[in-house]
Formats: C-alpha cells, sequence, structure tokens
C-alpha cells in the first residue's frame, strides 16, 4: 500500500510512494518492528489508535464524510477505506495487486481503496470496525503501521474539528520511527537542518534552525502535513512549511 500524502510531496517520491497503504505514499520492504522493539509491542497501540478513530466517527452526518482530507482529493470517507485496506492486505495480495496494476503503485492503491469503501458511509465505518483488531499488514515495518494510523486518523480528524489527546509514548515512537526513515514516507529528508523538540514529551532530533510544538504536530509537519505547521514555533518553521508544500 501507499499513504496519501501531499501531491507537491508525491511527485518528488520513486515509485514506493509514501507511509503505508494511501494514494499517496508507497510501501516499505524494511524489517517489521522499529526502534523501540519488536512488532509484538506494537500492535495494541495500533488497535488502540483503530478502536479510538472509529469512536470518534461514530455520529458523522453524511455531509461530514464527504469533507476534503488532509490527503489530496481524498474525503475523508476515502481515507477511512484506505485505511481499512491497509488493515486487509497481506504481502501476497499487495504484490499480487502491484503486478496486476503494472507496477504502478498509485492505481494500486486507488483499486484497493475502493475496494473497502463499500455503497454508504455505514458501510465504509463499518467495514473499518471489522479490521480493528487485524494483525495483517502489507510489507511494511509495525511501526509503519502505527505511524499510518495516527497520520491517516488526523487527516481526518483535523477537518472535521475532532481532537484526540494521543498518548504521548505512542506518538514518540512514530516520530522517533520517522526521524530515521523515508523509507515508507519522505521525513527524515523533509527535516534535514532543523532541530525538532517537542513541547510535550521527550523527542528531540538534528541540528540547525529550531522547530517546536507538541509531538503530534511535529509527526505530522514530518510527513508533509502544512497544516500542523501553524502548531508549531521557532525559525525553522517556514522552512519545514515549504518543504512540506514543495517537496
Amino acid at each position: 500500500m501507499t499513504d496519501p500524502e501531499p501531491r507537491a510531496a508525491r511527485s518528488s517520491r520513486g515509485p514506493t510512494g509514501g507511509p503505508t497503504g494511501g494514494p499517496s505514499r508507497g510501501p516499505s520492504r524494511g524489517p517489521t518492528g522499529g526502534p523501540t522493539g519488536g512488532p509484538t509491542g506494537v500492535w495494541p497501540l495500533i488497535h488502540a489508535e483503530r478502536t479510538a478513530l472509529a469512536t470518534d466517527l461514530a455520529d458523522l452526518t453524511d455531509e461530514q464524510w464527504t469533507t476534503p482530507s488532509l490527503c489530496t482529493e481524498l474525503t475523508v470517507r476515502e481515507v477511512l477505506a484506505h485505511l481499512t485496506a491497509g488493515a486487509s492486505l497481506n504481502s501476497v495480495r499487495w504484490l499480487a495487486g502491484v503486478i496486476r496494476c503494472r507496477f504502478d503503485f498509485d492505481k494500486q492503491v486507488a483499486m484497493r481503496l475502493a475496494e473497502q469503501l463499500g455503497a454508504t458511509p455505514a458501510e465504509t465505518l463499518e467495514r473499518f470496525r471489522r479490521v480493528v483488531l487485524s494483525t495483517t499488514k502489507p510489507p511494511l515495518p509495525t511501526l509503519a503501521m502505527l505511524g499510518e494510523t495516527i497520520v491517516h486518523g488526523e487527516d481526518i480528524r483535523r477537518p472535521l474539528g475532532i481532537v484526540r489527546d494521543h498518548p504521548i509514548e505512542t506518538v514518540t515512537q512514530v516520530a522517533e520511527y520517522y526521524r530515521g526513515s523515508d523509507l515508507v514516507v519522505l521525513a527524515k529528508g523533509r527535516v534535514d537542518g532543523l532541530t525538532l523538540t517537542a513541547t510535550d514529551g521527550p523527542f528531540t532530533t538534528g541540528a540547525g534552525r529550531l522547530v517546536s510544538g507538541p509531538t503530534l504536530a511535529l509527526v505530522m509537519a514530518m510527513t508533509g502535513r502544512a497544516a500542523y505547521c501553524d502548531d508549531l514555533e521557532g525559525d525553522g518553521v517556514e522552512l519545514l512549511r515549504g518543504r512540506c508544500e514543495t517537496a
């Protein structure tokens, strides 16, 4: 799968795209797990994030389901279907889809999203609920799946005005993963030459112009969401914003 990301960012990426199964980032072929340990301890965090997202979306109106997400050209409903696809697609099916789409990764993402969209918003949400406890994944690190769940969850929540207080330990793990990797989504390269410092947790990385703020906002900006630069401070914020918009 690939992860939906702003179109400008997609244009500079290779064939894999971004965080995990959405119409703009691409699949990773690295090991499972991540810097804080193996995949076993990460899955409960993924399940908790999916559960929280399903709860947050339970009472949306039909009009709200058509709200544009932070993923270019996708509604919040389509991003949720993308998350369902990522939780339903194992390595064999992922490879079969890549071959079927002749290695057009964006085409495969769109195909898998359509498979999970359903006929109505209620069906889209029900399909997502069915995979809340899934441990199925494409050939991605498990921490990338956690990142996908948090980032795409916020791609949905922010335009709807929904706020989630993510556990700081969880978002810190995701920040630690993204700071050292461009494998699944352009993140490490986006923050090159910047010092990122969380104001609500222990995360810090880099050297250069300062960008500080909530860990979640740092994660979202690292993965190309320019809107979250509004939540950050420091003399490096505008440089980071420009990178979110153009690379």
